[in-house]
This record gives C-alpha cells, sequence and structure tokens, in this order.
C-alpha cells in the first residue's frame, strides 16, 4: 500500500506499507519537473504514487531514501522519465 499525503506546495510525505512493516519517506516536488513529466494531466500526488510504484518494481522500501528530491530518481534509474512521463 502507497499512501500519498501533500505537506504543502511542493512536499509530500510517502507511506510504503508492506506485510505490516511501514517505511515514511518526505518527497520534494518542484513544479517544473512535475509539468515536464505530466503536462499537468495527473496530479501531483498521482505522480508520487506512480513514481513509488516505479521504484518498489526495482528495490526493497528499505532501500528508497528517507527524503528526496522526485528529480534524483533518474539518476539512479536513467529510464525513469521515459516510462514514467503522462
Amino acid at each position: 500500500m502507497i499512501k500519498v499525503e501533500k505537506e504543502n506546495d511542493g512536499r509530500f510525505l510517502v507511506t510504503v506499507e508492506e506485510k505490516g512493516i511501514r517505511s515514511e519517506h518526505a518527497v520534494n516536488l518542484d513544479n517544473d519537473y512535475y509539468r515536464k513529466l505530466t503536462g499537468g494531466k495527473i496530479t501531483a500526488k498521482e505522480l508520487i504514487k506512480k513514481s513509488f510504484e516505479f521504484l518498489l518494481k526495482r528495490e526493497p522500501k528499505e532501500s528508497i531514501l528517507s527524503e528526496f528530491n522526485l528529480s534524483i530518481i533518474k539518476n539512479y534509474f536513467p529510464e525513469y522519465e521515459r516510462e514514467i512521463k503522462v
């Protein structure tokens, strides 16, 4: 289960729960990067949820940074922007 809550403009709190074990993550999202990936077709919360689904296919939740800017995912997974773009 992935739960995304907006803390304030550009900052979201994400809770990932699998098999009763939770991890929490603070994610920053710049508006320009949001627009680049989505063109406004989905909400920022939906983009972040999709991004976590992308990450969880590639690594366990414990390996996901506890705080990061969404744009750094492409540094670890070069295919991220191509696959996530709406």
